[in-house]
């Protein structure tokens, strides 16, 4: 972990870090240029690098969790897809204007569910993607936590929850689309959702939202309350023994996770135009640890590259060779496992560290 710390704390590491934020930030604009121009990215790109930041934002949110508080989560798919839900019935509401949305009008429902109400105005639908993961995630942990459950039944119990879930939102009388879930969407704020400039809009939000998440995380964790964290992380027992009651620690922590986990699903689905009870399929769960595993937990920069990487690789072998991805990811997972247990950044932090003693 050392290693890791002195790679992300250095002068020349921290001007990379924000070179790189500030990369992210104009990238989007430069879907607005002409199309015959040389720096001119497509939707198709624009559209990619949004969703891998958006997904770099949950990576953010379990490193949280699991490399600072050391609560390994294989649920956090839940609080992703319940944020993408709440800004989706905002954006099926502004489609289908003032009438019942298309699917409830096929199974011949003839007025809203209670919990729709107010979820046509963007204000009350951008409360619910903090509220609604918040508040699961609070209710959950509150009593995950009073119990004293830990370490792999407590990751387990994440796990079925997120299953459980999943196949209440695969229902149609739930109402949220069954099967399909939300789809179709063809306006945000009144502006056309497919429009270059909503876009790039959109791309640039989540570029934002990721550098606010990370510059937060990031003085957090340098707080007396980060320090906390990795005590539990260490041992729990021992921060007991001292009179430190670790259970707010964890709770404040775990619901904080969910709500940035919230925020990128809201932001992640007006970009790639759906959400369905997939997202929240146990496997993407699995998948959001390899990512923080990946690039280095424990080290908030490690777990937006262990993100980027592996989506990155998935973008690719999923249209190349789909049947071999999993086979891969499960590899990654193992060879990170044995060889890298500090993920990508470790293994960046002992070439620096090797370079600096040869000279």
């Amino acid at each position: 972990m050392r290693i890791i710390t002195l790679l992300s704390d250095t002068p020349r590491s921290a001007v990379f870090i924000g070179l790189c934020f500030l990369l992210l930030l104009i990238v989007p604009w430069l879907h607005l240029l002409p199309i015959t121009s040389p720096f001119h990215l497509s939707a198709y790109w624009i559209t990619l690098i949004g969703k891998i930041m958006a997904l770099a934002m949950v990576a953010l949110a379990l490193d949280l969790v699991w490399g600072y508080a050391g609560i390994l989560s294989l649920g956090h798919g839940l609080y992703f897809a319940l944020g993408g839900y709440a800004f989706g019935m905002y954006l099926t509401r502004e489609t289908a204007g003032d009438g019942i949305p298309n699917f409830m009008r096929f199974l011949s429902w003839t007025e809203l569910p209670w919990y729709w109400a107010g979820t046509q105005h963007f204000w009350w639908a951008s409360a619910l993607v903090l509220l609604v993961p918040g508040i699961v995630a609070f209710i959950f942990g509150f009593f995950a936590f009073r119990s004293k459950i830990k370490g792999v039944y407590f990751s387990i119990i994440t796990q079925a929850m997120t299953y459980a879930a999943a196949l209440l939102f695969f229902r149609n009388e739930t109402g949220f689309g069954g099967n399909n879930g939300f789809t179709g969407f063809t306006t945000l704020l009144g502006y056309d959702i497919t429009a270059a400039s909503t876009r790039a809009t959109l791309c640039f939000v989540t570029a934002l939202a990721l550098l606010l998440s990370y510059a937060g995380l990031r003085y957090l964790m340098g707080q007396p309350y980060g320090r906390v964290l990795g005590a539990i992380r260490d041992s729990e027992n021992r921060l007991q023994y001292l009179g430190y009651r670790t259970l707010w620690y964890k709770l404040s922590a775990w619901v904080l996770s969910a709500v940035i986990a919230g925020i990128a699903g809201a932001l992640y689905v007006p970009q790639v135009g759906i959400i369905n009870p997939g997202e929240m399929n146990p496997i993407n769960s699995i998948e959001m640890a390899v990512w923080v595993a990946a690039g280095g937990r424990g080290n908030l920069i490690g777990a937006i590259l262990g993100a980027g990487v592996v989506n990155a690789l998935k973008t690719y072998f999923t249209v190349a060779y789909p049947e071999v991805w999993l086979l891969i990811l499960g590899s990654l997972f193992v060879v990170v496992t044995l060889f890298l247990p500090n993920g990508i950044i470790g293994l960046l932090g002992r070439f620096k560290k090797e370079k600096s003693d040869a000279q």
